[in-house]
């Protein structure tokens, strides 16, 4: 394979293995966790090395995925004790134990590649040459290989437990009536994020990472209130993302994981405008409807009240229409032109009065406003 393809490969798996886990963590309102756990498990990654004294995959994983066991351990524990809001327990917890992480690299590790750079940054640029040998026979990009392996665990872990993560995320409590443990899902969940921290640290880097564990799932988040759909969404738009922040990178000569987590940015500000359901777009539409027919019903509500002739829409002529609703010359003839078009309201000479259609149209949404109407 070219150093294109594997690139574009890791982005990939990277993204998708995020979006997996990620999504759960948005829907258990734990974003920020995802956050806490890439910078916390900083110093089970050295510990891991200076007990081996090996870079291996293996051994880095497995201390990961402890301190990110401990990261959460120490965060419940703070939230249940009443004292700190999770947000803050978080903000306890993680500058803490990335702190300590620092320290050993500087005290311990600082004459080994195991350098901040390398493990808040990454380098997916250098992944095709990074290549896996076992018994001086190459089998490729190793990055390929713990990044597909950490896909196919999440893959896993959600195929299998997909109906135990979906009920303990969204009602704890029926999760433990039908004999599940929520506690236990949610430490497997934890650990499972912190696999795949570990296992995007050489390619996406910490701090990168926690773009895709977030930014794919809150993406889709936007377009579906199904589980599934938006599994399947949030693998989509993360993959979409590392494809065109890859191709973004070799026409703009950057960082290609910073133009990966651009992307998905990029993705995020399209889904908050277009969205059909909770898209700002979308949204403005809504308000903008609803306001003018609660414009058109107060005018029919005005004149079924007081049953008496409106002046007609002219500048010289709502001086008494203002000081009744408060309205601009031209937002008043907008109402009328459209009550007009409608066939709510008619003219007859210099006066405005309801139809029978516009009575018939006020019996049909009710005149439960009517003692607000001036």
């Amino acid at each position: 394979m070219t150093s294109a393809v594997v690139i574009q490969l890791v982005g990939g798996f990277v993204a998708a293995s995020c979006a997996l886990v990620g999504t759960f963590l948005v829907l258990r309102r734990m974003a920020l966790l995802g956050d806490a756990i890439s910078h916390a498990v900083l110093p089970g990654i050295v510990i891991a090395f200076l007990l081996t004294g090996s870079r291996a995959a293996l051994p880095m994983v497995l201390g990961a995925s402890a301190l990110g066991v401990v990261t959460v351990f120490l965060v419940g524990v703070l939230n249940r004790s009443r004292r700190l809001y999770e947000d803050t327990s978080i903000g306890v917890v993680f500058p803490a134990l990335f702190s300590v992480g620092v320290i050993l690299v500087s005290r311990y590790a600082s004459q080994v590649d195991l350098d901040l750079d390398c493990v808040l940054h990454g380098e997916i640029g250098l992944a095709p040459f990074d290549t896996l040998i076992i018994g001086g026979q190459s089998f490729g990009s190793k990055a390929l290989w713990v990044t597909g392996g950490t896909l196919l665990l999440d893959l896993a872990l959600v195929l299998l437990l997909y109906k135990e993560l979906k009920i303990a995320s969204f009602d704890p409590d029926l999760a433990a009536a039908v004999g599940f443990s929520p506690l236990l899902l949610h430490y497997l969940l934890m650990s499972a994020v912190s696999v795949t921290v570990v296992g995007s640290f050489e390619s996406v880097g910490a701090i990168l990472v926690v773009a895709m564990l977030v930014v794919p799932a809150a993406t889709a988040y936007l377009f579906t209130n199904r589980l599934s759909t938006m599994l399947l969404l949030a693998v989509g738009i993360g993959v979409a993302s590392s494809s065109a922040g890859y191709h973004f990178a070799r026409w703009y000569d950057c960082s290609i994981a910073g133009a990966m987590a651009a992307a998905a940015g990029g993705f995020f500000v399209l889904g908050l405008l277009l969205s059909p359901r909770n898209g700002l777009i979308a949204r403005a539409y809504v308000t903008k409807r609803l306001r003018e027919r609660l414009n058109e019903q107060l005018v029919l509500l005005h004149l079924k009240r007081h049953g008496e002739a409106f002046p007609p829409p002219r500048a010289s002529r709502t001086e008494s229409v203002q000081e009744r609703f408060g309205w601009s010359p031209s937002r008043w003839r907008h109402v009328v032109r459209r009550l007009e078009e409608q066939g709510l309201v008619e003219r007859v000479g210099e006066d405005l009065q309801l139809t029978a259609a516009g009575a018939r149209a006020l019996e049909q949404t009710g005149t439960s406003v009517l003692a607000h109407c001036p």
